[in-house]
């Protein structure tokens, strides 16, 4: 079986990185190991130590996808700026944000909307189900995540009705409509600078700030991306901006003035001083 041999000085968690909410189609059995499927393949993956054994890619994939190319400890470093942090990315350290692939990250965010990730992974799963392609691997069956047309074509707003996707079913239509039409959609939006990039994907339907920010910043690595949701809103509330108001509704004011402070606090990389944040919140 393909190993590969981790750096002493890079570290990385299997477990942290795919169990922390950021993907929603690896599953983990007790054994260890992990499956998921990136495209149309089948991945296998389990760690032992500094050993990361995996089947179903090749190593350039694998190091691609959990971003083992980048300098972790440089970055966890240029976030390290107070104590509280400080914390997170101890209990956390090793923890990558992955390359997702861009439009089922898309399709991923919008269905994510005001729920939690085992009605995420559902409705996902459903998806898949309904209009990908099977992928036999060993005696178990799977489905890669279907492309933006075979969600757009006539009729198949109907179809998608029964993915029980509520007031989302619209929208993922309309996007894969868009998506569809543009080919070259992600290309664009992985050139432009990230203020531009987020009103891009906001124009796509079903897409806000939140969700635009969790895309640009698992699918085109735009670090200095910084969703806020309502566990990140109560840490910056709690921790580093005291006077933000307790009213239950987020406003955008409220929003942006979280990001734009992340952004000064944490630097070029606050997207993932959040996903540290976030993945420590219950450690």
């Amino acid at each position: 079986m393909p190993r590969i041999a981790l750096r002493p000085d890079q570290p990385f968690s299997l477990d942290q990185t795919l169990g922390c909410g950021q993907v929603f189609r690896w599953d983990r059995a007790e054994d260890g190991w992990w499956c998921g499927v990136i495209g149309n393949k089948v991945i296998r993956c389990r760690q032992e130590g500094a050993t990361l054994m995996y089947e179903g890619a090749d190593e350039k994939n694998i190091r691609h996808y959990f971003s083992l190319d980048l300098d972790l400890e440089a970055i966890l470093e240029a976030i390290d700026h107070d104590p509280f942090i400080h914390t997170a990315i101890e209990r956390c350290r090793g923890l990558r944000l992955v390359r997702q692939p861009a439009w089922e990250c898309l399709c991923s965010y919008i269905c994510a909307t005001n729920s939690n990730i085992p009605m995420i992974r559902r409705r996902i799963a459903t998806i898949a189900q309904q209009f990908g392609d099977e992928i036999l691997s060993g005696d178990q069956k799977f489905f890669a995540f279907p492309g933006p047309a075979k969600l757009s074509c006539t009729g198949k707003e109907a179809t998608l009705a029964g993915c029980k996707l509520g007031y989302r079913t619209p929208y993922v239509f309309s996007t894969a409509c868009e998506v569809a039409a543009e080919k070259d959609w992600a290309k664009t939006i992985e050139t432009l600078p990230y203020e531009e990039a987020r009103r891009q994907m906001m124009k796509f339907s079903g897409i806000g700030p939140k969700a635009a920010d969790c895309v640009l910043l698992f699918a085109f690595q735009k670090y200095e991306a910084f969703p806020v949701d309502v566990w990140i809103r109560r840490i910056m509330r709690e921790h580093y901006i005291t006077t933000l108001t307790r009213d239950s509704a987020l406003t955008g004011w409220e929003y942006d003035t979280i990001r734009r402070f992340a952004r000064h606090h944490f630097g070029e990389y606050c997207g993932y001083a959040q996903e540290y944040l976030y993945a420590a919140r219950d450690s």
